[in-house]
C-alpha cells in the first residue's frame, strides 16, 4: 500500500533536492551495491530493535527498503510497517520491492519526517538505518516523531559513527583531500551523514525532543564490497567525497587519480576472493517514549 505525495515542503529543500536529483537516482541505479555493503548494520538493527509480532513500526528514511522489508516480516500480517522517505527514486523501487513480495501490511509515505502530521501515539517503534542525519531541524524532527510514538513506545535507530572510525571514509576522504584541500567552513551540526557521530550531541537532541533512557552504543562492523575497485568508484558518487569533488570542480584526471589511489589502498582489506571488508562503526541509539 502506498499513500500519494502530500505535495512539496520546504523544511528540508537542499536535502530534499539532493536526494530526488542527485542520491537517490545513484543509489537506485546501482541496485542492490548499496545494501550489500551495509547488510551487517541492517542485521544488527534488526536484532537490537526486536520487532514483535503485531507492532507498528515506523521506518524513517527507509530508501529503497532494506530494512523496510525485513521488519513488515517480523511484526507479520498483525503488524504493520509505515516506510517514509523523501526521495521518490528510491521510495519507487521500495514500492516495486513490497509489490514483487505480495506484502499487504507496509505502507509507503513520500514525506519529510521532520513535518509530517502522523496520527498520534500510532506507531510501537521507530526505527532507521542511516536515515535521520538530514534534518534541518533535527529538535523538530525528533520531537514530531516522538508525538508519533505511544507512550512507553521505543526507539532504536543507526547513525554513522565518525569518519575517522569508518575506513571506508577515511582512506578516500584523506587522500581527496590531499589533492583538493578541505571543504568550505560550515555551520556546526550541519546536517551531514556523520552529524550524530557527536555522541553528546545526539544524546541532547533525543532527551530535548521528549525521550527517556537514551542509550548510545558504538558497534563494531564491516562495510563489504565485491573488489577494491568496485568499492573506490564508490567514493566518488555518494558523502564527504563527492561533495569536495563537487565543491572545488574537480576535473576528470584528479577524480580518477583519487579513485585510483583509493582502491590501492582497499586492496589491503582483500580477502581470498577479492571481496573487500572495511572496518567501520555504527552507533546504535535506543530510547523511549515515557508513559
Amino acid at each position: 500500500m502506498s499513500e500519494p505525495d502530500p505535495g512539496p515542503d520546504t523544511a528540508n529543500a537542499a536535502m530534499r533536492r539532493y536526494w530526488n536529483e542527485v542520491a537517490g537516482p545513484r543509489w537506485v541505479g546501482l541496485g542492490g551495491t548499496q545494501e550489500a555493503r551495509n547488510f551487517e548494520v541492517a542485521a544488527l538493527l534488526l536484532e537490537a530493535a526486536a520487532a514483535a509480532p503485531g507492532e507498528r513500526v515506523l521506518d524513517i528514511g527507509c530508501g529503497t527498503g532494506a530494512t523496510l522489508l525485513p521488519f513488515a516480516a517480523a511484526v507479520g500480517p498483525r503488524g504493520h510497517v509505515t516506510g517514509i522517505d523523501i526521495s521518490q527514486p528510491m521510495l519507487g523501487r521500495a514500492r516495486e520491492r513490497v509489490a514483487e513480495q505480495g506484502l499487504t501490511n507496509v505502507t509507503l509515505l513520500l514525506a519529510d519526517a521532520q513535518v509530517h502530521r502522523f496520527a498520534p501515539a500510532s506507531f510501537d517503534l521507530l526505527t532507521s538505518r542511516f536515515g535521520v542525519m538530514f534534518f534541518a531541524d533535527p529538535q523538530a524532527a525528533f520531537q514530531n516523531l516522538c508525538g508519533a510514538l505511544r507512550p512507553g513506545g521505543r526507539l532504536c535507530m543507526a547513525v554513522w559513527g565518525s569518519i575517522a572510525e569508518n575506513t571506508h571514509r577515511r582512506i578516500p576522504h584523506d587522500i581527496a583531500l590531499r589533492h583538493l584541500g578541505p571543504l568550505a567552513p560550515r555551520p556546526p551540526h550541519a546536517p551531514d551523514a556523520h552529524v550524530f557521530s557527536d555522541r553528546d550531541y545526539f544524546r541532547g537532541i533525543l532527551a530535548g525532543a521528549g525521550f527517556a533512557d537514551v542509550a548510545i552504543e558504538p558497534r563494531g562492523f564491516h562495510v563489504i564490497g565485491a573488489s577494491a575497485a568496485g568499492t573506490a568508484e564508490n567514493v566518488a558518487l555518494f558523502g564527504a567525497v563527492q561533495r569536495l569533488l563537487d565543491e572545488k570542480q574537480a576535473d576528470a584526471a584528479t577524480r580518477q587519480a583519487i579513485i585510483a589511489e583509493t582502491e590501492a589502498a582497499f586492496a589491503a582489506y582483500a580477502g581470498p576472493t577479492g571481496e573487500i571488508r572495511l572496518p567501520g562503526t555504527v552507533l546504535l541509539a535506543n530510547a523511549r517514549r515515557p508513559g
